[in-house]
């Protein structure tokens, strides 16, 4: 009897991709060679993230001379995050970005979306996981399930409807609910200046820094 050998397995990875606020504009032409170069988009999302979100993201880059600048430059504006697909997905979209800083990717990689994109070691256009365990870390945070807390203001897609009760119901009204409560209690004179003192004072989405930091930079 003939045996047949089953069909070969490939494996597909993925990774986040993160076009940066300084070229948010190119989003389209980024796509287009993301796309040309055999990704699948699982998912897209465009956001503007609060300094402290970018201080939780970078967190492993926390007492680096360059970590105020570089949170700062990733909330000046809005950003679009991208889960990628395909096989190998993380070594190949770190091929495609190029070296880590711009001015090298234009000397050594200069067909590399960094050197194309990117202006200097700071800002150098574009995002991608450094390995397996990261590429899972980086997508929980930028697409969290419902017992995630992210502090971001989502720009695209704009959740409606049900989405929307969802959302504030989530993520807005626990702890809304809380300071209303204390501000009953308390009666302040002034209640506006109290409850946004008191939201700053228990934002639960403050970032929590790390003091290991690790070799890797953006």
């Amino acid at each position: 009897m003939e045996l047949s050998m089953p069909p070969p397995q490939i494996y597909v990875e993925k990774t986040l991709a993160i076009i940066k606020p300084d070229i948010a504009d190119k989003e389209e032409e980024i796509q287009d060679i993301i796309l040309r170069s055999g990704f699948t988009i699982v998912q897209r999302r465009k956001l503007h993230l609060s300094p402290e979100h970018c201080s939780n993201f970078y967190v492993e880059q926390y007492g680096k001379m360059f970590f105020p600048n570089l949170t700062a430059y990733m909330s000046s504006g809005p950003l679009v995050a991208m889960i990628l697909a395909r096989h190998k997905a993380i070594s190949y979209w770190k091929e495609l970005l190029g070296p880590t800083n711009t001015l090298v990717a234009k000397e050594t990689h200069p067909d590399s979306l960094r050197a194309i994109y990117g202006t200097d070691d700071l800002r150098n256009a574009l995002h991608g996981s450094n390995d397996f365990a990261a590429a899972e870390r980086e997508i929980q945070f930028m697409f969290p399930d419902g017992n995630t807390f992210v502090f971001a203001v989502i720009i695209e897609p704009i959740p409606v409807g049900q989405a929307a009760k969802d959302y504030l119901n989530l993520y807005v009204t626990p702890t809304l609910l809380q300071g209303l409560t204390t501000l009953c209690k308390e009666k302040p004179a002034d209640p506006f200046i109290w409850l946004a003192d008191w939201l700053l004072k228990n934002n639960p989405n403050k970032p929590k820094l790390c003091h290991n930091p690790a070799a890797e930079e953006p």
